[in-house]
């Protein structure tokens, strides 16, 4: 080990640290990080109270991450960094659905529903009907997949956001698939929003003028035997923000469709009132051996 630390021989001096018998994986990550970490502060010339004020910032992002409200995710939304993993971890395989952030959000298990249901508790906004089918890549249907799906509600806050106004596990559901792959429910039609801007990740996008919202989505993780777990977002064709989503999410393949309904009998059909937004879609899986 390097025992003359200077800016040249930082990063080994930290890398030769490592013990024989570090993981392999583990090796590789941290090598890679501390080269690019100390060639960072050398190109910046980053100053003690700019390191000063970069832990500060960390620390109280890890103050603000709790149960109800993951803060670190948030930053790595807003920096691209989720989306970045998780187009490398979920290259695009042929005609497969693409992925995308998980969020910050996902933080209430989502109560089992039968399908049909209506996972909006409240009952503002306008009625949306989302059904659709999941597939694998050759097109067989898919029985039995499970589809997790949360939404914020027509006002652009989720239900832990609102522990007085929205019911818990509001705008969520736990659906199963048919023997078709084919599934249905009823919810409202999402709006898009911004996320939390009252913690550090908000001090930084007004420090970097950004705005903070997020087109209208839904969220999905499907899961199907034998096929990769999917997590991906719905995204409203037309609704603001969808060329300029604060957290980089937005892939055209996920872009569909919310069709406004005027029909009064086939609302009836849905016991849901017009008008009402219906939006339909497939959902292709991955088999886990590709």
């Amino acid at each position: 080990m390097a025992t003359d630390f200077t800016e040249e021989t930082a990063a080994d001096a930290v890398i030769e640290s490592f013990a024989p018998d570090t993981s392999p994986r583990l090796r590789e990550i941290l090598v890679s990080l501390v080269g690019h970490l100390h060639a960072f502060a050398r190109d910046v010339e980053l100053t003690i109270p700019e390191w000063e004020q970069a832990i500060d910032f960390l620390t109280r992002t890890g103050h603000k991450s709790d149960d109800e409200r993951q803060e670190f995710i948030l930053l790595s939304d807003v920096l691209g960094l989720s989306m970045l993993v998780e187009t490398i971890s979920n290259r695009k395989f042929g005609v497969a659905t693409e992925s995308t952030v998980l969020g910050p959000f996902h933080v209430v298990e989502s109560p089992v529903r039968a399908l049909g249901d209506n996972i909006d508790l409240v009952g503002s906004g306008t009625p949306c009907v989302v059904t659709g089918r999941v597939v694998s890549v050759d097109g067989t249907p898919l029985p039995g997949a499970t589809l997790d799906v949360w939404q914020a509600n027509d006002q652009g806050f989720y239900d832990v956001q609102q522990p007085d106004v929205q019911p818990r596990t509001n705008g969520r559901g736990l659906f199963t698939a048919d023997e078709n792959g084919e599934f249905w429910f009823r919810t409202v039609a999402p709006s898009y929003y911004p996320i939390p801007t009252d913690g550090p990740v908000g001090e930084l996008l007004v420090a970097t003028g950004r705005h903070a919202f997020r087109p209208a989505h839904i969220h999905f993780i499907v899961t199907a035997q034998g096929h990769r777990d999917l997590t991906t977002h719905i995204f409203v064709a037309g609704s603001e923000y969808i060329e300029s989503d604060t957290v980089f999410a937005v892939k055209k393949s996920l872009v569909a469709d919310f069709t406004e309904e005027t029909d009064p009998d086939l609302a009836a059909s849905w016991d849901i009132k017009v008008p009402f937004r219906h939006a339909d879609v497939e959902i292709i899986m991955q088999p886990a051996a590709s």
